[in-house]
């Protein structure tokens, strides 16, 4: 028996009164929060196995829309059922197998298209939280439309050296006490990016904070832990700044 990875507990949530609207492109569904000034740029937010209505993750939409950019979270999930916390982890696996996150180039591409088209957006990050976070770094490697990207502790895939040519500026955050990755696996990530990256990254782990540390809403925080989620979330920012 494998304990539960995900060890914010996802019952006690605040309620959310979010920003944005939902609206259909193409055959997704997503999330949408504009900032209140023109922009050209975009940032997209991938989310993790509760999907795109959970509150915390269209919190982080919200953040992203009130640093100025057109924010959006697509259903990545395509219509079918996020995992949730009455799930059994003995059937996580067999889930996962159909929610795979190196499975993503299609709604990536109907949303940057939409993003460009109806949007007007011509400089557009991404950022995804565990396993969004998987997904970006997937992205990361695949598609130069992405200016940059922010992954927050996906879990490290080591299938082959391709998985460190990352086509643009790419930050990996992690928290210290995370049971789903180990500080091993990230001083590997670390080797093998300064081996085969060519363009800036950047790895950072926060002490003391568990696996889903950085999606907290304020009121959801733990008094200990609350200056390095800010920190955290600060630093994420920070880097789409810095690159879109």
């Amino acid at each position: 028996q494998m304990a539960d990875p995900f060890l914010y507990d996802t019952g006690e949530r605040a309620h959310y009164g979010c920003l944005g609207h939902e609206e259909q492109i193409e055959y997704l569904k997503a999330y949408v929060c504009r900032p209140s000034s023109f922009t050209d740029k975009a940032v997209i937010v991938v989310h993790d196995v509760f999907g795109w209505t959970f509150p915390d993750i269209r919190y982080i939409v919200d953040l992203m829309a009130g640093q100025g950019y057109i924010a959006i979270c697509p259903d990545f999930f395509k219509g079918t059922k996020p995992w949730t916390s009455i799930d059994h982890w003995a059937d996580f696996r067999d889930w996962m197998k159909n929610h795979d996150p190196m499975k993503v180039d299609k709604e990536a591409d109907v949303v940057l298209k939409y993003l460009k088209d109806q949007c007007g957006a011509k400089k557009i990050g991404i950022v995804g939280f565990s396993w969004g976070g998987m997904a970006v770094h997937h992205l990361m490697l695949k598609n130069p439309q992405l200016a940059a990207g922010v992954s927050l502790y996906g879990r490290i895939i080591r299938d082959s050296e391709e998985r460190y040519n990352l086509l643009n500026p790419t930050f990996f955050i992690f928290g210290e006490k995370d049971h789903t990755i180990s500080l091993d696996q990230i001083f590997l990530l670390e080797d093998k990016l300064k081996q085969y990256c060519k363009v800036p990254y950047k790895i950072k782990v926060y002490p003391g904070q568990v696996h889903g540390f950085a999606q907290l809403k304020p009121e959801d925080m733990k008094p200990d832990d609350k200056p390095y989620i800010e920190e955290a979330r600060r630093d994420m920012i920070d880097w789409i700044k810095m690159f879109v």
